[in-house]
């Protein structure tokens, strides 16, 4: 199989030599040095590291949500770098899911309609068509009977839940998580970190954790230590 056959069936993010630096003139910080790292379809992979060495840092280039200043970046096998913000917004919609650690959901929305959000910004799919996708997500959460419940009514796991079931509203290919069990308790995080397991490999989905919890980490696919700025 070659390279690039092996990446289109495989490999859902490569990113290679990625450098960021950060701040201006004195104060400015070398916070990424070379990083290179692939994330493959169907495993949950784990950045891990202390506070301030880079992990959100490198979550936003890989999600799209900022631009390296050296380096290289290619989604499904496109490559992004350079892409324009215009070309970046509608694959950042359609092929990544977000999970952080506070939720962010809309408080006076139902936990269905939280789920949808992400499908309107993408206007593929009817009314109907968005809250039958919204039913089925939420059953693949363990939650098909708080659709209908506004989200402030919600427990903290059950909101962390609708987060992840928003994330998978578009069937991305890659969900890049930023400590998204860092805000719950034990039994809460070991329940929605086992559904992120489960939805990789039933969806074939890439996912990365960005998490300090070292215990968490060992249970996944492929673990990545980030110390100041260089990934091992």
């Amino acid at each position: 199989m070659t390279d690039t056959a092996h990446e289109k069936n495989c490999v859902v993010l490569r990113a290679e030599n990625l450098h960021r630096w950060l701040g201006e003139d004195e104060n400015r910080v070398h916070a990424l040095k070379g990083v290179s790292l692939s994330l493959e379809a169907g495993k949950v992979h784990a950045v891990v590291g202390p506070s301030g060495c880079g992990k959100s840092t490198l979550l936003y280039l890989l999600g799209l949500l900022d631009r390296p200043d050296e380096g290289d970046i290619w989604l499904l096998g496109k490559h992004m770098t350079k892409a324009s913000e215009a070309r970046r917004t509608p694959v950042r919609n359609e092929h990544l899911g977000f999970v952080f650690q506070f939720h962010f959901l809309m408080p006076e929305f139902t936990a269905a309609e939280n789920i949808m959000l992400p499908m309107r910004k993408l206007n593929r799919l009817t009314e109907i068509q968005m809250k039958e996708r919204a039913d089925q997500i939420l059953q693949e959460v363990g939650l098909e009977d708080k659709g209908q419940r506004l989200a402030y009514h919600l427990s903290g796991g059950e909101q962390q839940r609708v987060a992840v079931g928003r994330a998978l509203a578009n069937d991305p290919g890659l969900i890049l998580a930023d400590e998204p069990t860092g805000n719950l308790d034990q039994q809460n995080s070991d329940s929605i970190f086992s559904l992120l397991c489960r939805l990789a490999g039933e969806k074939k989905q890439a996912v990365l954790i960005v998490t300090h919890n070292l215990d968490l980490a060992r249970q996944c696919d492929h673990t990545f230590s980030l110390v100041d700025g260089n990934l091992t």
